[in-house]
């Protein structure tokens, strides 16, 4: 199968899981919605580099030197997977807004007892590996910018409605856990 085509299904499946998400996991009821635009900024930031790395893909001064393709679909792929398995771990209150539900708990167990944001750390992951996947250095680079832009103010607006609503118990986890990647980050 051609790389393009199966870059395609990759990615079709991954965008279908990504609208599944956001169709079942928006903020109902009683959830105090803490947003603050984020989700908006990071789709549109998204978007933008996503198109952006596409459109660059093809520029040969700053082609990968060897084919990285297919350590790009793994990317991709462990990202879709890390990200569920996030989801997953904190379904009742996972949305795809910032929002507080009534009854809300701090889920420090799982991917969540090594790094705060493991969805996150899925999606910035996958689109590493988007960029890679088009062998292109640029691509890397507009793609791993953009989308750690997006993510920077979304964990910033998330982390702020959860030390307001834990407080103490948030700024703890804070301490014994890293941001995005275990050990480092």
């Amino acid at each position: 199968m051609p790389h393009g085509r199966l870059l395609a299904i990759v990615c079709i499946v991954w965008v279908a899981s990504e609208l599944a998400v956001m169709v079942l996991k928006h903020a109902r009821g009683n959830a105090s919605r803490r947003d603050r635009g984020s989700l908006r900024v990071l789709w549109a930031g998204i978007t933008i580099a996503t198109v952006a790395g596409s459109l660059v893909s093809g520029y040969r001064p700053t082609a990968i030197a060897c084919n990285t393709f297919w350590i790009g679909l793994g990317l991709i792929i462990l990202g879709v997977i890390i990200r569920a398995i996030a989801i997953a771990t904190l379904w009742r209150y996972f949305t795809v807004d910032v929002s507080i539900r009534e009854g809300h708990e701090l889920v420090d167990r799982g991917v969540y007892h090594v790094i705060r944001h493991p969805a996150y750390t899925g999606s910035l992951l996958s689109f590493l590996g988007l960029g890679f996947a088009f062998n292109n250095w640029l691509s890397v680079a507009i793609i791993a910018i953009a989308t750690i832009i997006g993510f920077s103010y979304r964990i910033a607006v998330e982390e702020g409605a959860l030390v307001e609503h834990f407080g103490d118990r948030y700024r703890g986890y804070m301490q014994r856990s890293k941001r995005l990647i275990p050990g480092i980050y």
